[in-house]
């Protein structure tokens, strides 16, 4: 997989050439709808591994969100109930005030399925707040969405534990071995407490 990975003071962007897969278009379309109603968000967890090719299914997308008022996301829900239905709640306001404003995720499927389906949720750690504020722009001819720091990734896949999350850990590090930062890789190392033992998974030096 070809792919350019730029780092600048705005923000950083990784721009690929792929066939893009059903999974993907489900989740560009999700985000350009996010985009389009000016939503800050980010995508999050084992997407950002499959979107760069890593072979595995997924039931889910997390993206996280910036805390929007009810007004504002009445207006999202509107909009997404012509396309999707809430799994979880049956109505815009017991989305927001039974979940969303309690730190629990509501999900999102397209009408008529149940998988995959989007757990969409608000910020609510400062971690949580770091992703959303460094996200990267992911390119794919021309269209774009918004995902995990590469590094932070890396470490808090790492942090779950999960023979799953171990290989997207691996997998994300060895494709973007030469674009990572070393230095930010560390800090989280130490942050998130990643135990030596787990970070030898990774192959090559750190």
């Amino acid at each position: 997989m070809e792919f350019s990975f730029s780092r600048n003071k705005s923000r950083n962007k990784i721009s690929m050439e792929k066939v893009m897969s059903d999974l993907d278009r489900f989740v560009f379309r999700f985000c350009r709808i996010l985009e389009e109603n000016k939503i800050k968000y980010v995508v999050v967890s084992g997407y950002v591994a499959i979107v760069f090719g890593r072979s595995r299914n997924t039931e889910d997308i997390d993206i996280l969100t910036e805390k929007i008022d009810f007004e504002k996301f009445e207006k999202l829900w509107d909009i997404l109930m012509k396309r999707y239905d809430c799994i979880n709640a049956s109505s815009a306001k017991t989305a927001y005030f039974e979940y969303l404003t309690k730190k629990t995720a509501v999900r999102f499927s397209e009408k008529g399925k149940f998988i995959p389906n989007f757990e969409f949720k608000f910020t609510k750690t400062d971690i949580d707040e770091f992703t959303l504020d460094n996200a990267i722009g992911l390119e794919i001819d021309k269209d774009k969405i918004l995902i995990s720091p590469i590094e932070l990734q890396i470490v808090y896949k790492l942090q779950l534990g999960s023979d799953k999350d171990i290989d997207d850990a691996i997998f994300l590090f060895e494709l973007f071995k030469s674009n990572l930062d070393n230095e930010e890789l560390k800090k989280w190392f130490g942050y998130l407490k990643i135990a030596p033992e787990l970070i030898k998974q990774l192959k090559g030096k750190i």
